[in-house]
C-alpha cells in the first residue's frame, strides 16, 4: 500500500513538473520567437538602409535608359547631317546595345517584371529600327530613316509603348514606399 501510494505521488510530483516544463516551455518560445521576429525586422531595416539608394539609382537608370532609346529623343542626339539611312541604323543599333550593356547590372536590383519590359523594348527598338531601314531604298538618307521610325512609332495602335514601360517603372518604384 505504501509503495502504491509512493508511486501515485510520484506520478503527481511528474505530471506538475511536466505540467510547469511545458508551461515554461510554452512562455519561452513565445518569447524566443517575438525577439527572432524582432530581430528579423532589425536585419530588414538595415538591409533596406542599404540596398534602398542602390534599387532606387538602379530604377533611375532604367528610366534614363527607356528615355535615350525612345525613337524621338535617340534620332534627335544621334542624328548627323549627310548620313546615309544605313550608317544611321548602324550608329542606332550600336549606342542601342552600348546603352544596354552599360546598363545590364541594374537588372539586380529592379523587378523582375520591371527588366522584362526593358529588355522587351529594347529589342522591339532594334526591331523597328531594323525594318524601317529595310523598308527604305538603298539610296535613302538618315533623315529618310528617322521619318520613317517616328511614322511607325506613330501608327502604333496602342500606347506609347515607351510610356507604358516607363509607367511600369514609376509603380514599381512607388510599391518600395
Amino acid at each position: 500500500m505504501d509503495s502504491i501510494k509512493h508511486l501515485l505521488d510520484i506520478v503527481k510530483f511528474a505530471l506538475a513538473g511536466l505540467i510547469v516544463f511545458f508551461v515554461a516551455w510554452v512562455f519561452v518560445k513565445a518569447y524566443l520567437d517575438q525577439r527572432f521576429n524582432f530581430r528579423m525586422i532589425e536585419l530588414k531595416k538595415e538591409s533596406l538602409k542599404l540596398t534602398l539608394p542602390l534599387r532606387l539609382q538602379a530604377y533611375e537608370r532604367t528610366t534614363l535608359f527607356l528615355e535615350r532609346i525612345s525613337p524621338p529623343n535617340m534620332l534627335i542626339r544621334l542624328h548627323v547631317p549627310g548620313m546615309s539611312a544605313r550608317e544611321m541604323q548602324q550608329v542606332i543599333i550600336a549606342d542601342i546595345r552600348a546603352e544596354y550593356q552599360h546598363n545590364i547590372s541594374q537588372q539586380l536590383y529592379v523587378s523582375a517584371t520591371t527588366w522584362n519590359v526593358v529588355k522587351k523594348i529594347k529589342d522591339d527598338t532594334v526591331t523597328i529600327v531594323n525594318s524601317a531601314t529595310g523598308a527604305l531604298p538603298d539610296h535613302a538618307t538618315a533623315a529618310d530613316l528617322s521619318k520613317s521610325i517616328l511614322v511607325h512609332l506613330a501608327g502604333l495602335e496602342s500606347e506609347n509603348p515607351y510610356e507604358v514601360a516607363l509607367n511600369i517603372v514609376k509603380k514599381d518604384v512607388q510599391a518600395l514606399f
